[in-house]
């Protein structure tokens, strides 16, 4: 063959030895052919190099073989991972992605709502950096909304599990033999906080676990984990926090508040023997406040965070013991059900997806 000319299907027919109706449907997975016939046809093709003509495809098929991702974040720490996982399971069904952030812009978001229709794209999966329900969009083609889910229930949603994520935990402390408990969450009209508490109040309620105070809400900082930190320890002296740091770490156990020795995470005085956080960065903020605080981590307080974030997660002292919403299969499981709803079998109402619980240095300890 000539270098340089574009193969077409009817040199991949002519290899192949077939009638070029008969090589397009080979290539495009339809018609009732012999699967002897396919395989020499995609012999064929791979041999001489053949692209599919994709505006003929799409033509044929009348689908466009691309999906919206449309992220009201910047692709941040949340909307990033699920956006890879979608495109990831987007690649695995032969379909491309055309990515669109609108930075919590809702002009900027229409024109990219507009601008994916007027493409004709197949589907759209719409994210975004909170769990907060969010108005749908209203097109003419599928959606599914991942982690950011639609206020719309007949709409498809694919969320994390908090319920879960704190079962876990609530498990994990348990078996560590804590029983003194405190929560603090981020912003107190945001789900992520109140549902996470909501969920954990249950746990150890079930569980015949105390949770210590009431829950305590403030932002998603450094500073407020270890602002909460002290607010949690407030029934605590200061003194006596201070005693902690110069008891002796060898030859016995250090003493307790009333000069007694103590066992590991029990009866040291403090308030609680566990703080779950709802972020890793509130973690973080907590556990420089309780070292400051000369309260050893974990053998005075247990500490677990949420969300896996390795910027914090890894880099706190100790690292924490996290919750990891696994956002990439949560994308994943989002581009799944929008192939499912593209070929005909759509799906409605909110899916759940487990985590994991990242065990780490934060609740065992160096060993």
């Amino acid at each position: 063959m000539e270098r340089g000319r574009v193969v077409r299907i009817t040199d991949v027919a002519a290899l192949a030895g077939v009638a070029p109706g008969t090589a397009s449907k080979a290539l495009n997975g339809t018609g009732s052919l012999r699967e002897s016939t396919r395989e020499r046809v995609r012999e064929a093709a791979e041999r001489l190099g053949f692209v599919p003509d994709v505006t003929a495809r799409s033509l044929s098929a009348r689908r466009s073989f691309t999906v919206g991702l449309l992220s009201t974040d910047s692709a941040g720490r949340f909307s990033l991972p699920v956006v890879l996982g979608a495109e990831n399971a987007l690649v695995g069904g032969e379909l491309s992605a055309l990515l669109a952030t609108a930075r919590h812009d809702p002009v900027r978001e229409q024109h990219h709502v507009r601008a994916l229709v007027a493409r004709r794209v197949d589907g759209i999966i719409v994210t975004g950096r909170t769990t907060e329900p969010r108005e749908p969009i209203r097109v003419p083609m599928p959606v599914v909304y991942a982690f950011a889910p639609s206020a719309d229930p007949e709409d498809t949603s694919v969320v994390p599990d908090d319920a879960t994520g704190m079962r876990l935990v609530t498990e994990h402390l348990r078996g560590l033999g804590r029983h003194r408990i405190a929560y603090v969450g981020g912003r107190a009209e945001q789900r992520a906080s109140t549902a996470r508490y909501e969920a954990l109040s249950a746990e150890l309620t079930a569980s015949g676990l105390e949770l210590v105070g009431p829950p305590l809400y403030g932002d998603w900082s450094e500073q407020w984990g270890r602002r909460a930190v002290d607010l949690v320890l407030g029934s605590a002296p200061s003194a006596a926090r201070r005693d902690l740091v110069s008891a002796p770490r060898s030859g016995g156990a250090p003493p307790d508040l009333d000069g007694s020795t103590r066992s590991q995470g029990q009866g040291s005085g403090l308030p609680v023997d566990a703080i779950v956080f709802a972020s890793d960065q509130l973690a973080r903020g907590g556990c420089d406040r309780l070292r400051e605080l000369g309260i050893r981590v974990p053998d005075d307080v247990a500490v677990t965070g949420y969300d896996d974030w390795e910027v914090m997660s890894l880099a706190s002292r100790p690292p924490l013991t996290t919750v990891d919403m696994q956002l990439e299969l949560l994308g994943q499981r989002a581009a799944e059900l929008l192939i499912a709803a593209i070929d005909g079998e759509p799906t409605h109402g909110v899916e759940r997806l487990a985590p994991r619980l990242v065990v780490r240095a934060s609740t065992l300890g160096d060993s």
